[in-house]
């Protein structure tokens, strides 16, 4: 039996950022590049909030200089100070603001770049297991939204919190030199508040981040529906995809509800002890006035900033409800990207140096899940120069084999290796630059056609596209398109023809000339003359390479040197196509199986 999988500890590529995988450690690393920016806010907002709070002093000062001065003469001499405090205070409020205004615009777009910057580069990392297991709209749709919760998150703490508190702790210090029992009683409404709203906050944050991979779960279906909308129209299913959606969009409303509604019930409270504080300041003022302890200037002052520390305050719970739900977003992004790497190379990976293409399976053991192996104990060589069809049902392990060989999985035990190198110590990449793949259904980027086929060598010329072009028989076709080379292929290549996906993938190989080929149904979409061409193209390619071709239309490998028969995990079969059908046995049975040159996907 296969070994069992064990449960692996978190594995970071070393390609990939070293994020972490806790919410606020994650916004610290991506601030880590912009300290210095992030202290200068921080002093410029100390002073637009310092500036703006301590207007109602100023304004105290007038009122008292009123109080006390006499009409007539001389009052310039008596309005003068409170006056240029008043003016300078503004200006100050102005400059620091706009100067905070000024670097935020700096920093900004630059934070949210590197975010992005850093989940790409790690989600890069993953393995195909992991992609196949998440729509790849959700997957950008995190990025996007982690990225711009991050600045938000930060933008919370420098233009919100950070203020407030200045504004809170210069509010307090005026009101205990005015009375220190009316600072007492504005200091411990403001403590109670601040507790009281982080408190309700704090639970939100589940509503938040539920809501939060609810949209990212919609967006996902979205595009999933938005990409298969022809296959909707070809089946007539135009009004179940609606229904279908409508179904996951009622959820997100739902969930939108939800957490709607319990941020209005913090609204109450936050409405509640409002009014309670600005009745109570200005009763309480007003009490300590007749009694003499105050001066008019200072009653002003009090009420002043009590209907500030209002406004600051409402923003406070607003800002605590809207920071709990960035940081639901960003916990959610850090979940569903920073996870452990599946596939990593070993701190001491070599690149691997390709001379002759010799694949040996030595004893490999694989399962996708460890109740469930594909292969127990596997040995197989195929030689240097070799070229190779693997032939069976599906589900018989054709291309589990050739994905180990690639490395979008790694073999429970055993060594695969290429010119006697275990790739499982060689670096990913240099493997990937010595093997190349035609898949069954290749993939195009929304790119020119030139960009496609020069993506197998990024500096190839113009002239050696064009022969990649040529020798895929895809020239004929890319020249009478009127846009030629620059033409743009659409999303996956979708303004393409399935034949002409994949000569442009055929052609992107070509031009990449790794020495070892992987076939997987490459010519299945062209038509017979087509096909004729092109495997002449690739037969005179292969003459130095190493190949290994899976087929279910076995005429299309039985010239190649040698198939392997795969069932059920196991190579049954080995040999020549005269020499298997000779032995008349399974490879027999699948030949004469054929119906119009192609396999039935399982035995009767």
């Amino acid at each position: 039996m296969a070994k069992k999988i064990p449960d692996s500890p978190f594995n970071r590529a070393a390609e990939a950022p070293p994020l972490p995988v806790h919410t606020f450690s994650f916004i610290l690393y991506c601030l880590r590049q912009f300290k210095v920016w992030l202290v200068l806010m921080m002093v410029l907002e100390a002073g637009q909030a310092a500036g703006s709070i301590m207007v109602p002093y100023a304004i105290k000062t007038l009122m008292d200089t009123v109080a006390s001065q006499p009409a007539g003469s001389g009052l310039w001499d008596a309005f003068q100070q409170p006056l240029l405090l008043l003016v300078g205070l503004n200006l100050a409020e102005i400059i620091f603001s706009r100067s905070s205004g000024a670097v935020l615009i700096i920093v900004g777009p630059r934070l949210r770049q590197r975010t992005s910057q850093l989940l790409y580069a790690y989600l890069q990392q993953h393995a195909p297991r992991y992609f196949g297991n998440h729509f790849a709209g959700g997957l950008a749709h995190r990025i996007s939204e982690t990225s711009m919760s991050v600045n938000h998150t930060t933008w919370s703490i420098l233009f919100d919190f950070w203020p407030i508190m200045i504004t809170f702790t210069v509010s307090v210090s005026l009101l205990f030199q005015t009375h220190i029992e009316l600072g007492g009683f504005v200091g411990g409404w403001m403590l109670l508040y601040v507790v009281i709203s982080f408190w309700l906050a704090t639970r939100c944050q589940p509503y938040a981040q539920n809501y939060a991979a609810t949209r990212s779960m919609v967006n996902g279906k979205i595009v999933d529906a938005v990409t298969n909308i022809l296959n909707a129209k070809l089946f007539a299913r135009l009004d179940f995809e609606r229904e279908y959606l409508n179904g996951f969009l009622e959820t997100e409303v739902q969930a939108g509800r939800r957490t709607f509604w319990y941020m209005e019930r913090v609204r109450w409270f936050q409405f509640i002890a409002a009014a309670s504080l600005k009745i109570g300041t200005i009763a309480y003022a007003l009490m300590l006035w007749r009694e003499g302890a105050i001066s008019v200037g200072d009653f002003a002052m009090s009420t002043g900033l009590a209907l500030l520390i209002i406004g600051d305050a409402r923003n406070l719970t607003r800002r605590f409800l809207e920071f709990f739900e960035y940081i639901g977003n960003v916990a959610n992004g850090v979940e569903t990207i920073v996870k452990s790497h599946e596939i990593v190379d070993v701190p001491d990976a070599k690149p691997l140096q390709i001379t002759r293409g010799r694949i040996e399976f030595r004893e490999v053991c694989f399962a996708y899940e460890s109740n469930r192996p594909v292969f127990e104990h596997l040995n197989v060589v195929i030689e240097s120069g070799e070229r190779v069809g693997l032939v069976g049902f599906s589900g018989s392990g054709k291309s589990t084999f050739v994905s180990l060989i690639l490395r979008n999985f790694e073999p429970q035990s055993g060594h695969i290796l290429i010119d006697d190198q275990d790739i499982g110590q060689a670096t990913q990449d240099s493997l990937h630059h010595q093997v190349s793949l035609i898949p069954q259904d290749p993939s195009l980027f929304h790119r020119s056609l030139r960009e496609n086929i020069g993506y197998g060598r990024l500096h190839a010329s113009d002239a050696e596209i064009q022969e990649a072009a040529r020798q895929a028989n895809a020239d004929s076709f890319i020249e009478a398109i009127p846009e030629g080379y620059d033409s743009l292929v659409g999303e996956r290549g979708v303004k393409l023809s399935g034949g002409q996906r994949q000569r442009i993938a055929i052609a992107r190989v070509m031009l990449k000339d790794a020495p070892i080929l992987i076939l997987d149904e490459a010519t299945s979409s062209l038509d017979s003359v087509t096909e004729k061409t092109i495997q002449d193209n690739l037969d005179s390619a292969m003459g130095r390479k190493t190949v290994i071709a899976i087929a279910h239309r076995l005429s299309t490998i039985a010239h190649l040197d040698r198939i392997l028969v795969f069932d059920q995990g196991r190579i049954v079969e080995d040999g020549t196509h005269q020499d298997l059908m000779a032995l008349k046995g399974f490879y027999h049975r699948l030949w004469t199986m054929q119906a119009g040159g192609f396999l039935p996907d399982a035995q009767d």
